[in-house]
């Protein structure tokens, strides 16, 4: 039995920016987003797979079980597949299993619009949500005088997972870790812009 509640994020504007390929904004609709169903709190997924013939979301809550939990996919004919899980809570470890339309091949995907995956070598996406508290009112007030569009620029761009490690401990620095070497190595030579490439 499908314990999964119909339920979109989705308008029809929406679909039509997505046809469109003009919806700079799908973060907020694709992925995984903690909500509130008729007073039930859960999650709302949703994955663009337009070649599948069936989409389950598994994960630690169903024992990574294909079938128990089936999205829908949507009318409009967007490729969308959609639908409210109740009681999953932050910090679920999750997948996509998609069953192919093509030789029906069944692959289990991350979630290309997860806020939050595992650490490799694991490779599940986590439910999580955009609640930072930025702390930037003083450089975005600023911005203009050390970083406007008519200054010099020279980019420094960095995948961190490959940067620097812990030596002793053999892992991944924490982004605060990286803070202080990788903002003082990137003053030293000159580097305005940096771009971090996911670890």
């Amino acid at each position: 039995m499908n314990k999964v509640i119909s339920h979109s994020l989705f308008t029809d504007f929406d679909i039509d920016l997505f046809k469109a390929g003009k919806h700079f904004r799908l973060y907020e609709k694709l992925g995984a987003h903690l909500i509130s169903v008729d007073g039930v709190d859960g999650v709302y997924f949703a994955v663009w797979a337009p070649t599948a013939h069936s989409v389950s979301v598994v994960g630690d809550f169903n024992f990574w079980s294909q079938g128990e939990h089936l999205l829908q996919v949507r009318w409009d004919s967007s490729g969308i597949w959609e639908g409210f899980i109740p009681n999953i809570k932050k910090g679920t470890t999750y997948k996509y299993k998609i069953q192919s339309n093509n030789d029906g091949i069944v692959t289990e995907k991350a979630d290309p619009f997860a806020f939050y995956c595992e650490k490799p070598p694991h490779t599940a996406s986590v439910v999580w949500d955009l609640d930072y508290n930025w702390k930037d009112k003083n450089w975005m007030e600023t911005r203009q005088n050390h970083n406007g569009l008519d200054k010099p620029y020279s980019v420094y761009e960095v995948h961190l997972g490959s940067w620097k490690r812990h030596a002793e401990e053999n892992r991944f620095l924490t982004y605060l870790e990286f803070a202080e070497d990788l903002v003082n190595y990137v003053k030293e030579t000159g580097f305005t812009l940096l771009v971090l490439n996911p670890q």
